[in-house]
């Protein structure tokens, strides 16, 4: 059994007033009484004053004070012997202990001692027998009692030796012949037994004498206001009094250590201190519990530490089992810690502080402390206990080697982090990977790990992510697991580091071939994201994907490299509806599944597109898969964006903006959420919001990646909105070079080449700017997706129209029909016009003005002086661009006699208009306006303002005013 040394927390030493700064809060120190007179003890000190007085008469008594560790037994022990000295009264006290519990007589020698001064201890008597002094103590203590009144009192009776216990047996017996008071404290942390009691049990023909017990209570909440009051200068807040009467729990020792702590830091009894009371109040009750520890014995010890293990789990039948008692029973070990105070009132026992439960496992060393975890938590898995007890347990056991051990982690994990803690969930989780589980299981746990981790330590989340690349495998099983890692890498955007671990896993015999081929698109996706990431050196070396995949995996990628490219726009289609056939969707990993989706939006197949990306949608949130959500909804903020319509991209974006932070992307990625929200706030007209976008965006290692491209791109649009052609020159033309050294050539990607022309200015002989129009309505036409066409044309019509032109909004270097027109679905014949007008030469600034105006001569074109040889000649002759064709002329405006239909209208084919072309300018004539005619005619507002900037060209008019003049009708009257 341990020896501990005890002090006791109920008697403070007194000290002299604190001598603090004037103005302090409080006016005593930590461990100072807050005053000599008791809180809420008054009737016991009254009754004791009483008592002394009768002593004084010649009556003698008997009184016994108890309490649980803290209510101030000592205190008024001293209460006592302060009273007894006033009165006269002669007192001897005695302080037993569990030092002295084995030594013989020695309450007895301390109470001899204070009877005699100087006469110091009675050792023990030597020999083998030892000499019973029973009659000879009681002798001499009734002998000085009847010289003068006597006053014996004994601290913490429990603990005296049981001679001293026979001997004041005795002397109780014998009060009655002396004016003799027998005053005794005992603490209900350990109830006496049947003999310990002192009874009073007077002999024959003896004076019947008094006996008294004082139970002290818990302080009230005026108890505590009260002795807060005495012990502040201010008065206490009723909140903070409130607050600390919970705290304490009515103990007026660890009031007085709270009160203690205050002082010491200056801190006034307010009610904003509410944290700060709870923290010392647990501080205090901590360290009571670590003093009544120390005078425990090593059995009791051990049913503390099998309740701490097990909390409100634990049953009597488990102390049995595991507190490896010996001489008491589970039921007679939970008496005596009943008045410890420790513990909470209920049919199970349980710690009501936490500080408390550490304190019992404090005194035991690591090994034994995770051997007692385990063993408690094997007997609670066996009783069913539940897997929030069960997990507790866990975490402090050491390696359990049991399948069921590494479940309750993983499903508590869970629980855990839907309630919304997900540091818990993090612990939970790291602690099943101490146990020996299989290599799949284990990349299942890593990837559960690396998802709770995401949003607070992304680098965390790749780490773990890697670390499942890295588990040797036992057998194929672990393969569809490897390739949930590695498309939660290539999602993230961790290209470079993932690229090795990937061909390693590709490589290993044990992986099966349908994983193996799902691995190297992966790969190979990763190789286009950051081309280079590995060197030509670094083994294994990974097989190239062929041309035309039977994976649908694979598919899905190379249908994504391929509209990159721009190469075979129904070829590419093909592929990606491969990929995302209903058959494949189970199998394939679902970031190349989004590679496909791209492919379709780049091929403006929306309608597709659409329906996939929300089946990839729904399976990436059923597997908890962020990266992969956010990065679909990417996509899908890209495709609305193509059709026109910047809210719905809106609304994809701050859905992808709450599923993956920004800061959860990869360096790699990050640059491409900033970038699409400025494209947004540009459709919209906000550029102030488009800066705000764009400066988020930092470069930190991004500049290799494709988003890094995207933000070039979205940032020179920014600049070149702001009238900065310069500096937006420089992002379009550093994004070009980005993009070309990935071989990503198509225009419907990023139409960076247009842009650029526009950046360098409104003149129309500038040779760089016409080869890059030439070059992306070249390549345009190659992929042949309508909206990349439309688009390239458009600009290039929108460059050669005159800047001078009524109606161009101020400060923009292009007109408003420079802008992509709306992504509606063409009909066939706007695909024809678009192809006849495509495929038409673009060699120079001449055949550029012959295309846009039909051969009209130069002289006669709005806001022209004069052009160059070569153009009159073309216009006179009336020749267009392709091989020597004359274009038809367009007129200004209707001339009379104008064939009309039957209806009354004029004839589009007179007129050069479509018949699109001609209702949107009928609407408009009629005094409709944008929105209007949009809603009438189900289109958009963009592909109206396209169709009236045409019909004005056409026309030969400068605005909406001379429409109906043109058209040969009288304006409708409006309101």
């Amino acid at each position: 059994m341990r020896q501990v040394s005890y002090s006791r927390d109920e008697k403070p030493e007194r000290r002299p007033p604190a001598t603090g700064s004037a103005g302090a809060p409080a006016r005593l120190a930590e461990g100072e009484l807050v005053d000599s007179e008791l809180v809420e003890r008054e009737q016991e000190q009254e009754l004791l004053a009483g008592l002394l007085g009768g002593l004084r008469s010649g009556r003698s008594a008997a009184v016994e004070v108890r309490g649980v560790p803290g209510s101030g037994r000592s205190a008024l022990l001293s209460r006592a012997a302060e009273l007894a000295d006033r009165a006269g009264v002669r007192v001897a006290a005695a302080q037993a202990s569990w030092e002295e519990s084995g030594l013989r007589y020695g309450v007895a020698a301390q109470l001899l001692a204070a009877l005699t001064p100087g006469a110091g201890r009675t050792p023990p008597p030597a020999g083998d027998e030892p000499t019973d002094r029973t009659v000879e103590l009681c002798r001499v203590f009734l002998t000085a009692a009847r010289a003068q009144p006597l006053l014996l009192v004994v601290d913490d009776v429990q603990w005296a030796d049981p001679c001293s216990r026979r001997w004041l047996q005795a002397l109780a017996r014998r009060l009655g012949s002396a004016p003799l008071m027998l005053l005794t404290a005992r603490s209900d942390a350990l109830p006496g037994g049947p003999y310990d009691r002192i009874e009073l049990c007077p002999l024959a023909d003896a004076p019947a004498v008094t006996r008294h017990t004082f139970h002290l209570a818990p302080l009230s909440a005026a108890g505590v206001g009260e002795m807060l009051g005495r012990a502040f200068t201010e008065p206490a807040d009723p909140a903070f009094v409130r607050a600390a009467s919970r705290a304490v729990e009515g103990n007026p020792a660890v009031l007085r250590a709270v009160i203690g702590r205050f002082a010491g830091h200056g801190r006034p009894p307010a009610a904003d201190r509410l944290s700060q009371l709870t923290e010392a109040a647990a501080e205090a009750i901590g360290d009571r519990a670590i003093r009544t520890f120390g005078v425990l014995p090593e059995e009791l010890l051990g049913v503390l530490r099998v309740i701490a293990v097990a909390g409100r789990y634990c049953t009597p039948e488990m102390i049995t089992a595991l507190a490896e008692l010996r001489t008491l029973g589970a039921a007679r070990a939970l008496e005596l810690l009943s008045g410890t105070g420790l513990l909470t009132a209920g049919d199970r026992p349980a710690f009501g502080e936490p500080k408390a439960a550490e304190a019992a496992l404090a005194g035991i060393g690591a090994e034994r402390r995770e051997e007692l975890y385990a063993r408690v938590a094997e007997w609670a898995h066996r009783t069913a206990v539940p897997d929030g007890g069960l997990a507790r347990m866990l975490l402090g056991a050491r390696v359990i080697g049991h399948p069921w051990a590494v479940e309750v982690l993983r499903r508590e994990a869970a629980r855990r982090r839907a309630a919304g803690h997900p540091e818990e969930a993090v612990r939970l989780l790291r602690r099943a990977l101490r146990e020996p589980v299989r290599p799949p299981l284990r990349v299942r746990i890593l990837i559960e790990l690396s998802t709770v981790v995401l949003p607070t330590s992304p680098e965390a989340a790749d780490r773990h992510l890697r670390q499942a690349l890295l588990v040797a495998p036992a057998d194929g099983s672990v393969g569809p697991s490897w390739v949930r890692a590695a498309e939660l890498l290539v999602a993230r955007g961790d290209v470079v580091a993932a690229q090795p671990l990937i061909a390693q896993a590709a490589a290993r015999s044990e992986t099966r071939p349908a994983d193996r081929a799902a691995l190297r698109a992966l790969y190979w996706l990763a190789e286009h994201s950051q081309q280079g990431a590995t060197h030509e050196l670094d083994q294994p070396r990974m097989t190239a994907l062929p041309t035309s995949p039977t994976d649908p995996a694979e598919a899905g990628v190379v249908a994504w490299r391929g509209a990159l490219g721009g190469h075979d726009i129904a070829c590419t289609r093909a592929l990606a509806r491969a990929a995302l056939a209903p058959s494949a969707r189970d199998t394939t990993p679902l970031t190349t599944q989004l590679a496909a989706c791209h492919a379709l939006v780049l091929a403006d197949d929306f309608a597709e597109a659409r329906t996939a990306l929300d089946a990839v949608l729904v399976r990436a949130e059923e597997s908890d898969a962020r990266a992969v959500t956010g990065l679909a909804l990417l996509v899908d903020a890209t495709a609305e964006l193509r059709q026109g319509r910047p809210d719905r991209a809106a609304t994809a974006l701050d859905r992808a903006r709450e599923t993956v932070p920004q800061h959860c992307w990869h360096p790699l990625m990050a640059p491409g959420p900033p970038a699409f929200r400025a494209l947004v706030q540009l459709e919209r007209g906000d550029l102030e919001g488009a800066e705000q976008s764009v400066a988020v965006a930092r470069p930190g290692g991004a500049e290799g990646g494709l988003a890094w491209a995207h933000l070039l791109y979205a940032r020179g649009r920014l600049r070149l909105a702001l009238g900065q052609r310069g500096k937006a020159l420089a992002d379009f033309l550093e994004c070009g070079r980005l993009l070309l050294a990935r071989q990503v050539t198509n225009p419907a990607l990023l139409p960076w080449r247009s842009a650029a022309a526009q950046a360098r200015g409104p003149r129309t002989d500038d040779a760089q700017a016409i080869a890059l129009l030439a070059e992306e309505r070249r390549l345009a036409l190659a992929w042949g997706a309508p909206s990349a066409v439309s688009t390239a044309l458009h600009t290039m019509g929108a460059r050669a129209g005159d800047p001078a032109r009524p109606g161009r909004r101020p400060g923009r270097p292009w007109p408003e029909s420079a802008a992509p027109a709306a992504r509606t679905p063409a009909t066939w014949q706007y695909r024809q016009a678009l192809l006849a007008l495509g495929t038409t030469p673009l060699s120079g600034s001449d055949t550029i003005d012959t295309l846009l105006f039909d051969g009209t001569p130069a002289t006669e074109r709005p806001g022209r002086t004069g052009q160059s040889d070569r153009s009159e000649r073309a216009g006179q002759t009336g020749q267009g661009g392709q091989g020597g064709r004359a274009a038809p002329a367009r007129p200004r405006r209707a001339p009379a006699g104008t064939p009309r239909t039957p209806g009354g209208a004029p004839d589009p084919a007179s007129l050069g208009l479509t018949g699109a072309e001609l209702r949107v300018a009928a609407l408009a004539a009629g005094g409709l306006a944008n929105r209007a005619i949009a809603a009438e005619l189900s289109v958009t507002l963009r592909t109206v303002e396209l169709h009236l900037t045409k019909a004005y060209r056409k026309l030969g008019i400068s605005g909406r005013a001379e429409l109906a003049a043109a058209l040969g009708r009288a304006p409708r009257e409006t309101p």
